[in-house]
């Protein structure tokens, strides 16, 4: 019974963060304010990466505001659930963080068209333990410096926090195998990307304010 009892705890959680993650910052900041589709340009993805690209940086912190407050909340709210049913509080926050990053990946509400899954995870790694988070972080910042790949950068930095995770948290496979759903996950969508960067035609990252000055605004 206790058994099953956690299996349905793990499930509600993971629901209720998955309609978290659903919230998808590119698409509502670019359809309610810019009132167009980011999904139409570039790569065609709505994450944080295309939308700069697209738009530029004037509503760029309304989208990483909405992307990382989300998780905060869907991973808050995990680990609150299952800290009052007497639980570990780290499991909760980590299966919080897996649903919220299916939700933003693949949204219900936009058609299963989402992001990428960078922000969220990003974020979850800061809720987790500053160990892990402080060697994805600065992973993500040598790499996204000094080669200017967001996507090298972003899947080196997601692939270190199963590793990280299986030494700070005393080989603990329930986390790792966790962390390495929600790695495999970002891998996936950036299949794409590795392509590019095996045949060298992988975009670089450019700083500017207003890609779209001078173009036909947004219909």
């Amino acid at each position: 019974m206790h058994n099953v009892t956690v299996a349905f705890a793990a499930l509600l959680v993971m629901l209720l963060s998955y309609f978290f993650g659903c919230f998808n910052g590119s698409f509502m900041v670019s359809h309610f304010i810019i009132r167009d589709d980011v999904r139409k340009h570039g790569s065609g993805n709505a994450g944080l990466t295309n939308f700069y690209r697209t738009y530029g940086a004037k509503y760029a912190l309304l989208v990483i505001a909405c992307d990382m407050g989300k998780t905060v909340a869907a991973c808050l709210l995990g680990s609150f659930f299952f800290r009052c049913l007497g639980w570990d509080g780290t499991l909760g926050t980590l299966l919080a963080g897996l649903g919220c990053e299916l939700g933003h990946i693949f949204p219900v509400f936009y058609g299963f068209r989402g992001g990428k899954g960078i922000l969220s995870g990003g974020t979850l790694v800061l809720l987790l333990n500053w160990r892990v988070a402080a060697v994805a972080w600065a992973l993500f910042l040598l790499l996204w410096l000094t080669t200017r790949y967001v996507s090298l950068a972003s899947i080196t930095a997601t692939c270190s926090a199963p590793i990280t995770v299986y030494f700070v948290y005393a080989h603990n496979w329930l986390y790792t195998g966790l962390c390495l759903a929600v790695a495999a996950l970002v891998v996936w969508c950036h299949r794409e990307n590795i392509q590019r960067l095996l045949h060298g035609t992988e975009k670089k990252f450019k700083w500017h304010v207003n890609p779209m000055e001078g173009k036909d605004p947004p219909q």
